[in-house]
């Protein structure tokens, strides 16, 4: 049997800004983007439990 394969990409900062911006007014919540080890992510702001020391931007779809 093959190992899978490893799925954790990283993900550049253009990417996950826009990424952000997507799912902030698609998903109308406040979305996080965090810098990992890896890259960066983005995350709906009350999912995320880590440092906030990490979170490079937030994304309000209500603030416009």
């Amino acid at each position: 049997m093959d190992p899978l394969p490893d799925r954790s990409l990283e993900m550049p900062l253009s990417t996950a800004q826009s990424l952000g911006w997507n799912l902030a007014r698609t998903m109308m919540t406040i979305i996080v983007l965090v810098e990992t080890t890896s890259g960066y992510s983005v995350m709906p702001l009350d999912e995320f439990d880590g440092d906030p020391a990490c979170i490079v931007c937030e994304y309000d779809p209500f603030s416009r």
